[in-house]
């Protein structure tokens, strides 16, 4: 039940404490996962074993956040959103301008399923 302050005029209106935060509560992506039900240490791996890692990823529901996630802190080792240690570095470098991968997949993921190309 929403706590409410009661103005002159009758009505009802939330407390600004309880909308800051409605609005800071943050999804747990890591509960959606799919290799939170499975063996997680499959992922890391090394060599060709990451190529069978990489598969069981593409049907995960969190691939973007996951990716993100491992951008946005540079982690070294696993395979994260589908990609290996080797792919992200090579991202990382290609991209040094981006400050907030989540963010930006957030963005691009939106375009792709709203349908909006982007010219390069």
């Amino acid at each position: 039940m929403l706590d409410t302050l009661r103005p002159v005029t009758g009505r009802p209106r939330l407390r600004p404490a309880v909308v800051v935060r409605a609005c800071t509560a943050v999804w747990n992506w890591r509960s959606a996962a799919r290799c939170r039900t499975s063996d997680a240490e499959n992922l890391f791996v090394t060599g060709a074993d990451q190529r069978e890692a990489r598969e069981f990823c593409l049907s995960c529901p969190v691939r973007t956040e996951c990716l993100a996630h491992a951008l946005d802190h540079q982690v070294e080792f696993g395979v994260w959103g589908g990609m290996t240690e080797r792919e992200r570095r090579a991202l990382l470098r290609r991209r040094p301008d981006v400050r907030d991968w989540a963010a930006l997949l957030g963005r691009a993921r939106s375009d792709h399923y709203a349908g909006h190309s982007r010219s390069a």
